[in-house]
């Protein structure tokens, strides 16, 4: 019995002896393998990702540059707003019939709030959207549209929405918006880009996309982990750039000039239906600095005027008699006329072109057979000018056509706007060349020039021979620091002498005093130096296969292209400016001398007014006169 009990005690103790060992040999195989672990193993890398938290790469946008005017007022800019949401399905399945109750009668509170601030939709119509979007699931519905800072703090203390987004549902989104402070005012120059990004195409227009890259800015990244509630929070062990925001241009642009010139413009053509647009450029005489620039075009459904294309810079033609200026400027130089010389009239033939009634007629009226270059001047007169040209260059065409190009009027040199339409000037040496164009140049056909290139032109007669490149941006600055200074610079040191420019101002004064300008301008608040130029547009030949005359369809219609251009205060000009009118297809002729005229005058009298230094300062009312007794 004893010896029983014996061996039942040594197997229990060889039973614990040998758990003892294993037990032991286990520790020493957990801690080799803890020490191997510490030391030596590394994990699979697939089944390690699953277990780190996820990163993402998140772009920082800067902020976009804004563009100003010369004196600092913002012409375009970008500001936070928000694009508030709603999840409607908070708490949906977790309220009790009673809170569920209690929660829909703070939804139509919160319509109502909404309505209030929006006015986009009625509280009815607010409160149906959300209970439409919570029966269907919707957790982010879009409410109202976009809105600032301030506004977005009234719509959070709304009902339901002032709990939050997990009681109330409210959301909300942060967006750079581009805003133009001035409206529709200098539209096409100051341009727009569809996005803030550094695409190409026909999504950047005017400065904003001349100047995308400077004003875009350039992105910075963060990289982001995802919290275990699916939220985001900066990864401070990855890299981090931050954006660098745009830098902003400052414009030569006057806000009241142009306010000026697009008012002017609008008031000659906007209620006439014949009239299919127009342009206005105001430079300043001694830098070049565009102070105003306007386009306007019908729209062929609307038929409302709006700054869709710019047509200053992008629009070639005939520009008519305003380039007679051109002629009488390379005559004067050449030494080979004076302005008191006088031509026989020969009843206004010259050969190769039709015959110039006007001549004829006064002839008739004044009972001789001669006319003074300065009359033929005021009166715009083709054959005096036909005449003046063959008689004196053609012998040597050349000479007068290298004149055009001596005044940059062959050439679309660099400019602050893409589109700057190159002109076009027969080659005397080309096969093209005919024995007329001479006599047709003289008189501003047979050449297509912009409005840009004809008030150049004249801004270098009012700057005493000195032709100022226009220009559109005078500094690129960052944080009102200038980090680049643009400003004026000189196309042509010297396009004529001095005296040369003095007495073509001379005849340009006697146009406004004596000649065809002299109905609407002759009268305005400071003595105006200038020249009316009306020329026939040429057709697309779609119109013009019937009647084989490139400037009239079959039904005898013409489109035309009224300008004026000249600079004031004539005596000591500060501003050169040209008014273009184009007209549809009609019957009607739209003269340099009318609606361009009247432009002018407004926009003369309203600028000079600007000045406290010139007295009197004009009402709206006065700044126009009553044009309708003449």
């Amino acid at each position: 019995m004893a010896s029983e009990k014996k061996k039942k005690s040594d197997s229990v103790g060889l039973a614990l002896y040998l758990i003892y060992l294993a037990l032991l040999g286990l520790s020493v195989l957990i801690m080799g393998r803890l020490v191997q672990i510490q030391l030596t193993y590394e994990p699979d890398p697939k089944i390690a990702d699953l277990f780190k938290p996820r990163s993402t790469k998140q772009i920082l946008e800067p902020m976009r540059g804004s563009i100003i005017s010369n004196d600092g007022r913002l012409l375009a800019m970008s500001t936070p707003m928000y694009q508030v949401y709603m999840d409607c399905t908070v708490l949906k399945d977790v309220n009790s019939k009673e809170e569920e109750e209690n929660w829909r009668a703070k939804a139509k509170d919160l319509a109502d709030g909404l309505a209030e601030i929006y006015h986009d939709r009625s509280g009815s119509e607010y409160y149906q959207l959300i209970m439409d979007s919570r029966s269907r699931g919707r957790r982010y519905v879009r409410m109202g549209t976009l809105i600032d800072h301030e506004t977005l703090q009234a719509v959070s203390d709304l009902p339901l929405f002032r709990e939050g987004a997990f009681k109330g549902g409210f959301l909300y989104e942060k967006r750079d918006s581009r805003q133009y402070p001035y409206g529709t005012l200098a539209r096409r120059v100051i341009g727009y880009v569809k996005d803030n990004s550094n695409s190409n195409g026909n999504n950047l227009i005017g400065l904003e996309g001349r100047y995308n890259y400077e004003l875009h800015g350039k992105e910075g990244y963060e990289w982001m982990k995802v919290t275990d509630n699916r939220g985001l929070i900066h990864n401070y062990d990855s890299s981090y750039v931050k954006a660098e925001d745009g830098r902003d241009i400052r414009t030569t642009l006057d806000i009241d000039i142009q306010d000026i010139a697009d008012h002017a413009l609008r008031a000659q053509i906007e209620d006439n239906p014949k009239i299919e647009g127009g342009c206005v450029i105001v430079m300043d005489v001694k830098t070049g600095g565009i102070r105003a620039m306007v386009n306007l075009l019908r729209d062929s459904t609307s038929g409302r005027m709006s700054e869709s294309y710019n047509m200053a810079v992008g629009r070639t033609g005939e520009p008519g008699s305003v380039f007679k200026s051109t002629t009488l400027m390379s005559l004067l130089e050449d030494g080979k006329v004076k302005l008191t010389d006088e031509i026989p009239t020969n009843h206004g033939d010259v050969k190769g072109f039709s015959r110039d009634q006007h001549i004829a007629d006064y002839e008739r009226e004044n009972h001789t057979d001669k006319i003074s270059i300065l009359h033929g001047f005021e009166i715009s007169s083709n054959y005096v000018f036909r005449k003046l040209a063959i008689d004196n260059y053609g012998d040597n065409p050349k000479k007068m056509i290298d004149k055009l190009y001596l005044y940059k009027l062959g050439e679309a040199y660099d400019f602050d706007l893409d589109g700057f339409k190159s002109p076009s000037i027969p080659d005397p040496a080309g096969k093209y060349w005919s024995n007329t164009d001479l006599g047709s140049v003289a008189i501003g056909y047979s050449v297509a020039e912009t409005p840009l290139h004809i008030v150049t032109f004249y801004n270098a007669i009012a700057n005493k021979g000195k032709m100022m490149k226009p220009y559109l941006v005078e500094s690129i600055e960052s944080n009102g620091s200038v980090k680049e200074k643009r400003g004026p610079s000189i196309l042509n040191g010297s396009i004529c002498s001095r005296a040369t420019a003095d007495t073509l101002t001379r005849a340009l004064r006697n146009v406004v005093s004596e000649g065809t300008g002299k109905t609407r301008l002759a009268r305005a608040r400071c003595p105006i130096a200038g020249k009316t130029g009306t020329s026939r547009i040429v057709l697309d030949p779609k119109y013009t296969q019937k009647s084989r005359n490139p400037y009239m369809d079959e039904y005898g219609r013409m489109q035309y292209q009224a300008t004026f251009v000249g600079f004031f205060p004539a005596d000591e000009p500060q501003y050169t400016a040209i008014v273009v009118i184009y007209s549809n297809l009609d019957r009607e002729i739209f003269y340099g001398g009318t609606l361009p005229a009247m432009a002018f005058r407004e926009i003369v009298d309203n600028v000079y007014a600007l000045d406290s230094r010139n007295g009197e300062v004009l009402t709206e009312k006065a700044s126009m006169p009553d044009w309708s007794a003449e």
